[in-house]
Formats: C-alpha cells, structure tokens, sequence
C-alpha cells in the first residue's frame, strides 16, 4: 500500500514548487507514496507537507519552501520511518 504525501501549498504561484517536489520523491520512493497536492483558493503562503497524516514540513511555521537538500532529507527520514512501520 503507498504511503500518503500530502502538499497544501498556496494557489497564488507555488504549484511548480509542489510540482518539483512530487518529481522528486517519486524519484527517490517509486512506486511507494501517493502524493496529492491542494492548492489553496486564495493567497495564504502555505507550503505544508504532511506524511502519513503528520505535519513534516511547514512554510508558515518557518520552514520556508523545500528547497535545500536538509530540508529534502528531513521529508525523506520521515517516509522511510512511516514505511518502516508499514
């Protein structure tokens, strides 16, 4: 069963870093996560990815984007522990 990845990201301009993003991990877990992604009606800066239901990454609690490697590993630590636990 694939693990769920859930993006809500703002829907003002930041569904290419969703996009970008959703490439990525299914590049690095192919064929194990089901990756879906909201964006939100109105401009809200969100950019918040949950694994498994758990909040990992959160633009408005200062994460910022994905956007460097620390921050791509951190999302990866978190599905290889939920796969983990099946």
């Amino acid at each position: 069963m694939a693990l769920p990845v859930r993006v809500v990201y703002c829907g003002a301009g930041y569904k290419s870093k969703y996009l970008q993003l959703k490439k990525k991990l299914e590049d690095e877990f192919p064929g194990r996560l089901d990756i879906c992604g909201e964006g939100t009606p109105q401009a809200t800066g969100f950019f918040e990815v949950m694994v498994a239901g758990k909040l990992i990454h959160s633009k408005k609690k200062g994460d910022g984007y994905v956007d460097t490697e620390s921050k791509f590993l951190k999302l990866v630590a978190a599905i290889k522990a939920a796969l983990a636990q099946g």
